[in-house]
């Protein structure tokens, strides 16, 4: 299952959702939009949300639902982050925009993706034509930030507001491409994906395909290896030496991670912090060391050498473990 770029994108395509029923989670979302089917007519909207969450694919499948299986000769979508000047809303927007539809749906459907990077002169002169040709087509504004789209556009649209997909629906879709494949995904795979992808299910797809190009079944140890990260395991036998007391074998720990494994010091910090949670202290020293960890976390991102400021961390850990931190 090792794909090339155009081949991973044809994979993926074969597997979005074509319509609306078949979008997993965004409940309310998809009811809304099947309103807009049911009546043959829809506001201007704005999808924001984190990436990976279906925003782009909700508007394909409305389109779909709404134009049928050509929906396309309805339907343009553009990428605002490649396509971002005025120049573009006053030539292919306003072209497609001013042309009526042949369908008995009347009005077309022009879908801007990542907006928020539209700059502000394109979003004023988008703010007009959105007004002027209104009854000729529909805008569809997708971003991951809507504090970056113009008041004035805001406004004018209705506002869905997507949701990072929970694991049981991420392991449903993963699963059934798995199934189609002919890959095995084990439960610990899958949840290492998910705690990869933090609900983006973009990313959770793409971690899937780079794990099932190694031919073996996937587990977490595959996963973590695919996408370099730490293994949780190591960090957490790292500060469990020190908080045994044995600060040594932990400061070797992190040698070895650091020097040998040649995993980022950032990244070692980011699993330390998860594994704070399940640590058998205090509430109040898991709040002491997250505080000190959040330190640590700074001085690394400005520069201050890693092994130091993570020894640092690890002696705090084990003056805490002697019970004198």
């Amino acid at each position: 299952m090792s794909l090339s770029t155009r081949e991973f994108e044809l994979w993926v395509e074969k597997y979005r959702p074509k319509t609306l029923d078949e979008i997993v989670d965004q409940k309310e979302i998809v009811e809304r939009l099947r309103k807009f089917v049911e009546t043959k007519t829809m506001p201007h909207c704005l999808f924001a949300g984190p990436p990976g969450t279906g925003k782009t694919t909700a508007a394909h499948c409305l389109a779909h639902d709404l134009f049928g299986e050509d929906y396309r000769e309805s339907f343009l979508e553009l990428n605002a982050s490649d396509e971002r000047g005025i120049d573009v809303i006053r030539t292919t927007v306003k072209n497609f925009a001013r042309s009526a539809t042949l369908t008995d749906v009347p009005f077309k459907i022009l879908v801007l993706d990542e907006a928020d990077n539209l700059t502000a002169d394109a979003q004023q002169a988008l703010r007009r034509t959105m007004e002027k040709y209104t009854d000729t087509c529909r805008f569809i504004l997708s971003c991951n930030y809507s504090n970056r789209i113009i008041e004035p556009i805001q406004s004018r649209t209705a506002i869905f507001r997507f949701t990072p997909l929970p694991p049981e629906d991420t392991y449903i879709y993963l699963k059934r491409i798995c199934d189609a494949e002919g890959v095995k995904l084990t439960e610990d795979g899958a949840r290492a994906i998910y705690e990869v992808a933090e609900g983006d299910l973009r990313k959770a797809v793409n971690t899937l395909q780079a794990a099932a190009s190694l031919g073996k079944p996937i587990i977490a140890d595959v996963v973590y290896d695919v996408v370099g990260w730490v293994h949780p395991k190591e960090v957490a036998e790292m500060m469990d030496y020190a908080l045994k007391g044995d600060f040594s074998k932990s400061r070797s720990s992190l040698r070895m991670l650091l020097y040998q494994r040649g995993y980022a010091g950032s990244d070692i910090i980011k699993r330390m912090h998860s594994r704070i949670f399940e640590l058998d202290v205090s509430e109040k020293q898991k709040i002491e060391l997250i505080n000190y960890l959040g330190e640590i976390d700074f001085r690394v991102a400005q520069g201050a050498d890693e092994e130091v400021q993570i020894s640092a961390f690890l002696a705090r850990l084990a003056l805490v473990g002697r019970g004198l931190g």
